[in-house]
């Protein structure tokens, strides 16, 4: 069996061209890893099966008309619902009370119908919660730092990381200035704890890999895609860094660290 693979990076142009390559040698099936890379595959092959993972919205975003029967050459396997952003909010402000307000971060170019699939649930549990609700677009570097640090101005902020690779891509730069203006953080993957933001809430993506050689090998058998059903994900890890609650000064709830599926310490 010949892999052959692409890694494109954070860059629409890149990401196309990539797929364009891919489509042209005209491989058994593809395998793509964000919503942008699933939208490019489709754009060159309405025939090729194509197996996705880490896509939050795939009806909205076309790929397929049913979760249980896909309709055309795409099926894979979903990492978060819209409800997501909420649960985010909710976690960061019981670990920190002081929260009275949140900027979402995410680019518009690579996030789930351009940021408005998670926006309206992070909005409504702002509200819920009492807690001021910043949607906030950034497409660079740049806009991240004027983001954070018009945030970090005045107290009571906190920072949710929604999921696109634009952002994954820049969450060192991310959890370094919520370290400098001393912001409490939420991610949807543990890297984000992992490198010293506060805490996490989502799926273990290694999990979405081992799941999608089974796909791929029961497609070259000859199964159709339409036989193999887009998948929700099973499992979700908590994760909380206590060396960066110290750092932001707080004394994580003992409710909450009793449900962390790990305590980086």
């Amino acid at each position: 069996m010949e892999i052959d693979v692409r890694w494109p990076g954070p860059n629409i142009e890149h990401i196309q061209n990539a797929a364009r390559e891919l489509v042209a040698g005209q491989p058994e099936v593809i395998v793509s890893t964000s919503t942008t890379t699933t939208a490019a595959a489709r754009r060159e092959t309405a025939t090729i099966p194509i197996i996705f993972t880490i896509v939050s919205d795939p009806v909205g975003e076309s790929f397929v008309s049913s979760l249980a029967r896909p309709d055309s050459n795409i099926t894979g396997f979903i990492n978060y619902e819209a409800s997501m952003s909420g649960k985010w909010l909710e976690l960061l402000k019981e670990a920190d009370a002081r929260v009275v307000r949140a900027a979402g971060l995410f680019n518009p170019e690579f996030a789930p119908r351009k940021g408005a699939f998670f926006a309206a649930p992070f909005e409504a549990a702002a509200r819920s919660m009492g807690v001021l609700p910043q949607v906030t677009p950034v497409r660079s570097e740049a806009d991240i730092e004027a983001a954070i640090s018009m945030l970090g101005s005045e107290p009571g902020g906190g920072l949710v990381m929604m999921a696109d690779n634009f952002m994954a891509t820049h969450r060192k730069r991310f959890v370094e200035l919520a370290a400098f203006y001393k912001l409490p953080s939420v991610f949807p993957f543990r890297a984000g704890p992992a490198d010293g933001g506060l805490l996490s809430y989502g799926t273990d993506f290694s999990e979405f890999f081992k799941s999608v050689g089974p796909y791929v090998d029961r497609i070259l058998k000859g199964t159709k895609v339409n036989e193999l059903p887009v998948q929700m994900p099973a499992k979700f890890e908590l994760v909380i860094n206590l060396r960066t609650a110290k750092m932001l000064g707080l004394s994580v709830p003992t409710t909450l660290l009793g449900r962390a599926d790990e305590v980086i310490e």
